[in-house]
């Protein structure tokens, strides 16, 4: 070869660098998820990519053999993506384990359930590698927003003890509710104070009580000498699900804001009203299905709300149309026939394929499957939800415009839930300029929180929360 061949070769070697070089395969991105339900590791790329798994139990790791590739600067880059705070992961390491052969061995903080799986081309993704790192052990959500009340209970009264709070929530929360007051006497039998009050254990008193009696706190009469009972009765349960998170960004407007991200704000600041309001004594918690930004699909939204018995169901979007023209809020409901609308209709599908774009493991037995329970919605729910929308938009459209003025039905996959009134909010349409802008501002979130939280309570005035057991 001659010299100057020579030297032109090496230029182009400079050029194209180790990854357009790499064998097979190039890495286009690479990326880390952390989350309390779960981390994730997505390696993405423009051709589909081969692998081999191992999981050693003691120290916790994941090893995979990724084949068809060389180690290059782009996979280097897990290594600083792993954050001190990931709840499930400990650092990466990769390197060259043969050739063609990369080696990743992720280092874990606890036991997991590992998955490993392709994700086809979808989007504005090309080929997915993925690790869904899953902890064997998690907390209970509903363990842990009744530790959350019983710490606020707690804090009212300095003289309570707490002694065994940390290790039995519900059970130190139930003691305290079935030890009477010492300003109360014991109610006479048949008296409307023994029919309205339950102090025995075995009829689960933290969870159970005065949510489903209606004005007995604006009775007159004797009932004003009453003492109200110290902590709350019954815990009502409202479920936020901020839309897409993670893989899936949402809808992206033309300046560049993300769906996930607006909502998930939005979601944060109703959380806050929510848990300091009451309904008839009673205190109000939100339960978040993602309070960061990671993908959680929708099957797995609805099962989560159902796991802590969530009184109500809101699904938080932002909406997103071909042209910027289109402006406004919309409320949906679950249908259980047609959509109301070709624009309902539109808009369930396109929400629904949010799963594909997150990237859910169809393959999974165990986690995150489609269950058949999302397709037994039933009436009753139904009309419930259609109130609860009803009031959501008399609020919205005092603080902004309304897209249609009536609550929309379609089949939204994440309304599916048979027992929790459910409704799906689309703040406004992220791809109108003037509403991105408004979406991004601070001014505007507050006042649609404040919207969000008056159609709540306006629901529970009309329709209070029934009595009923909690159980773990």
């Amino acid at each position: 070869m001659k010299r100057r061949d020579f030297v032109q070769s090496g230029a182009l070697v400079l050029l194209l660098g180790a990854q357009q070089l790499a064998r097979g395969a190039t890495i286009l991105a690479v990326r880390v998820w952390p989350a309390p339900d779960y981390s994730r590791v997505t390696i993405e790329s423009d051709a589909l990519l081969t692998f081999t798994q191992n999981f050693i139990p003691n120290p916790p790791r994941l090893a995979v053999d990724v084949r068809g590739i060389d180690l290059n600067p782009a996979l280097k880059e897990l290594v600083a993506k792993v954050g001190p705070t990931d709840p499930t992961i400990n650092g990466i390491r990769v390197g060259q384990f043969g050739p063609g052969v990369v080696r990743l061995v992720v280092d874990l903080k606890q036991p997991v359930a590992p998955q490993v799986f392709n994700l086809p081309p979808v989007a504005a993704y090309r080929h997915r590698l993925v690790f869904d790192l899953y902890p064997t052990v998690l907390p209970d959500p509903l363990e842990a927003l009744i530790a959350e009340r019983l710490k606020d209970a707690t804090s009212a009264s300095p003289q309570t003890p707490q002694s065994n709070s940390a290790a039995d929530p519900l059970g130190e929360l139930m003691a305290q509710k079935s030890k009477p007051s010492a300003s109360t006497q014991a109610p006479k039998p048949g008296s409307s104070q023994a029919q309205g009050a339950s102090t025995s254990v075995a009829g689960n008193p933290l969870l159970t009580g005065s949510g489903g009696q209606k004005g007995l706190s604006n009775q007159e009469g004797p009932f004003m000498s009453v003492p109200r009972p110290q902590a709350t009765d019954r815990l009502i349960i409202i479920a936020l699900d901020p839309g897409h998170g993670g893989e899936d960004p949402g809808a992206i407007g033309p300046g560049g804001t993300r769906e996930k991200d607006v909502v998930l704000r939005l979601a944060h600041r109703l959380r806050e009203r929510i848990n300091n309001s009451t309904v008839n004594g009673n205190a109000m918690r939100a339960f978040m299905t993602r309070d960061s930004d990671f993908f959680v699909p929708l099957g797995v939204r609805v099962d989560k709300a159902r796991r802590v018995k969530a009184d109500l169901f809101i699904s938080l979007h932002a909406d997103a149309f071909f042209t910027p023209n289109p402006q406004g809020a919309s409320v949906f409901a679950l249908s259980q026939g047609g959509a109301s609308s070709s624009a309902a209709r539109w808009m369930a599908d396109k929400e629904n394929k949010a799963d594909l774009i997150g990237g859910l493991n169809v393959k999974a037995k165990d986690v995150q499957v489609r269950r058949a329970l999302l397709d037994m919605s039933t009436t009753a729910q139904i009309k419930d939800s259609l109130q609860l929308g009803g009031a959501m938009l008399g609020e919205i459209k005092r603080v902004g415009k309304l897209h249609k003025p009536k609550v929309e039905q379609a089949s939204f996959a994440v309304l599916k839930a048979p027992d929790i009134p459910s409704v799906l909010v689309e703040a406004a349409f992220i791809s109108n300029p003037v509403e991105e802008a408004k979406l991004n501002s601070d001014a505007y979130q507050e006042q649609l929180a404040d919207a969000l939280m008056k159609g709540i309570e306006a629901y529970f005035a009309r329709n209070p929360p029934l009595a009923r057991n909690r159980s773990l």
